[in-house]
């Protein structure tokens, strides 16, 4: 485990590593390159660079925190690879099972998966389930993670590549909106993000911006209308200090 620097969450949980590209927001994974950076670090657990690998021994870290954390569980994967057995998924299901006293938020881009398992993984309270959503191409993913028995489902469109009008928020609890970074970042139209924040708020949808993005993301800054925005579901845990 690792703390964040994501906006949305406070640290990442990566009991699975690796991936393959599968849509148009892939194309910059920041995991691939991200990974291959820590194989020349010489990490073990990357040793493989992006090639889908479990890992065990991982499986036992949650249970160590001693304070309540909101957790990215595979920042550097997707859980719901058709390389990941099931019997895998629900070992990581099991854990977060466990753990009630932490937020997991799993991310995928495998929603037609996420579907066909749902019904084999027990859904405690404290599991968001999301989709990433990066154009209109991809929309299909919001119908399947609606269909799932996940308590609080939520929408990542990042990197926000093309509009996404008239989306179905029906029963999505948070939708998160992020810019493309990197060396070759491509442009997000400013009346794309107005349009799902006034969508959201429409939908009465917890609304988060994480970043404008860019080539100097810091630079670029995560301000819309002059304000931030760091809506987040209510989290119903009794957080320990």
């Amino acid at each position: 485990m690792a703390q964040s620097s994501i906006e949305w969450t406070e640290m990442t949980w990566n009991p699975t590593t690796g991936c393959t590209k599968i849509s148009a927001g892939c194309k910059y994974c920041y995991a691939e390159v991200m990974s291959k950076r820590l194989q020349a670090m010489g990490v073990e657990k990357y040793k493989d660079n992006f090639k889908v690998r479990t890992h065990e021994d991982a499986l036992r870290i949650p249970y160590t925190w001693k304070h309540s954390k909101v957790v990215f569980v595979n920042s550097m994967s997707d859980l719901f690879h058709k390389d990941i057995p099931l019997e895998f998924i629900q070992k990581v299901f099991d854990v977060m099972n466990d753990n009630p006293q932490h937020v997991f938020q799993v991310l995928t881009k495998r929603a037609e998966r996420l579907f066909e398992l749902h019904k084999k993984l027990k859904w405690t309270h404290n599991i968001w389930m999301g989709v990433s959503v990066e154009n209109e191409k991809v929309v299909d993913r919001i119908d399947f993670l609606r269909k799932t028995n996940a308590r609080i489902k939520f929408l990542s469109c990042e990197p926000l590549i093309g509009p996404l009008p008239k989306l179905n928020l029906k029963k999505i609890d948070w939708v998160i909106v992020g810019g493309e970074s990197g060396h070759k970042p491509r442009p997000m139209d400013p009346d794309w993000v107005l349009d799902i924040q006034e969508q959201c708020q429409k939908a009465k949808v917890a609304f988060f911006f994480k970043q404008w993005g860019g080539k100097n993301k810091k630079a670029a800054g995560r301000l819309l209308n002059g304000k931030t925005y760091d809506e987040m579901p209510e989290i119903e845990l009794q957080r320990s200090v």
